[in-house]
């Protein structure tokens, strides 16, 4: 079988070279192009150096996507940045999985009121498809263009996802405490990024007002009749990597622990890279691969549902879950080029 051709367009920052990393030990597929604006003519290698003698393409711009034939292209590139591409390529026949959030959220006006830009493309929401492929495996395999969900959304909606379809919880406020290492934020320097504010200091963010709050309340209101609301809480980490979870939630009826691993036992008996732990999880114990890591609990004395939920942004949070979405929307087995065991310490 012959290997499909892939492309990646902004590939110089983390997700665009996690993706590198990730495809090139894929066994079905081949980087055909990678593009960059800023670099184009130099070598992928020249940007990141530790690819050096292992990637060493050389960078082209987007405008010569007409020199290439793929069969699907990802889109690594900031949020308001997407919707230009996507709308560019409408009659290309090669499939999108695009990792900004330009097309996570059910129409424009949701998205213009979190994202503060207008949205130029409503055609490309309408037509997306939210990339959770333990959720939505079979839309995915229909899609021409799939949103990949962001990292702490993907953390949350895992955690939450058996609660929600089980009608489990009450339809009060679910609660989600979030940590993320610094590379959520992206490559470009910031001064809250800074080493001298990071290392040695522990901080909360985007209080009530994160756009990844709404991105997690639609998708886990989609599943329920109920009126859901989410309060989300994202803190920032001195690590690179790695995003923990934590979700408390009150139970609609009474319920065991015991009863409650067996929901979420039969909801990811078939789901590859969902790990349900008999303890509570550490980011390190995900590192580098695309596993979510889930610890479900229950606390008689407070009656609140307890749910841990571990990933490392990067990749099942970004990079790891668009290969996992390629595979499904090319006919591939989901977990191909994925079989990353964490790396720890």
């Amino acid at each position: 079988m012959s290997k499909k051709r892939i492309g990646i367009i902004g590939a110089t920052g983390y997700t665009g070279s996690e993706l590198v990393r990730i495809l090139l030990n894929h066994p079905n597929v081949e980087i055909e192009f990678i593009t960059s604006e800023s670099h184009a003519g130099k070598k992928f290698s020249d940007v990141h150096p530790f690819f050096e003698g292992i990637a060493d393409m050389p960078l082209v711009s987007a405008n010569d996507i007409d020199n290439y034939k793929p069969d699907l292209v990802f889109l690594a590139l900031p949020h308001g940045v997407s919707m230009d591409y996507v709308k560019a390529f409408e009659d290309k026949p090669f499939k999108i999985v695009d990792l900004s959030g330009d097309f996570r959220l059910p129409d424009s006006a949701v998205y213009e009121e979190w994202y503060n830009k207008k949205h130029i493309y409503e055609k490309g929401i309408e037509e997306a498809v939210f990339g959770i492929p333990e959720l939505s495996a079979d839309t995915i395999k229909k899609a021409h263009l799939v949103a990949n969900p962001g990292c702490f959304p993907t953390s949350a909606i895992l955690g939450a996802m058996p609660l929600i379809k089980e009608g489990l919880v009450t339809k009060q406020t679910l609660i989600f405490d979030s940590k993320s290492g610094v590379t959520g934020a992206g490559v470009k320097a910031k001064t809250g990024n800074m080493y001298s504010n990071v290392n040695d200091n522990f901080k909360a963010y985007g209080l009530k007002k994160h756009r990844h709050t709404i991105e997690i309340q639609e998708t886990l209101a989609g599943l329920t009749d109920a009126n859901l609301k989410v309060q989300f809480t994202p803190h920032l980490l001195p690590v690179d990597r790695g995003i923990l979870t934590t979700l408390y939630a009150q139970p609609a009826k009474p319920i065991q622990e015991e009863e409650l691993r067996k929901v979420y036992e039969k909801y990811y008996a078939k789901a590859p890279f969902v790990r349900l732990r008999s303890q509570a999880p550490a980011i390190k114990e995900v590192r580098g691969s695309n596993y979510c890591d889930i610890f479900v609990s229950y606390d008689d004395r407070t009656n609140m549902i307890i749910i841990i939920s571990a990933i490392d942004n990067l990749v099942k949070g970004a990079a790891g879950q668009a290969v996992q979405n390629m595979n499904i929307m090319l006919g591939f087995d989901e977990t191909d080029g994925l079989h990353i065991i964490p790396l720890h310490p």
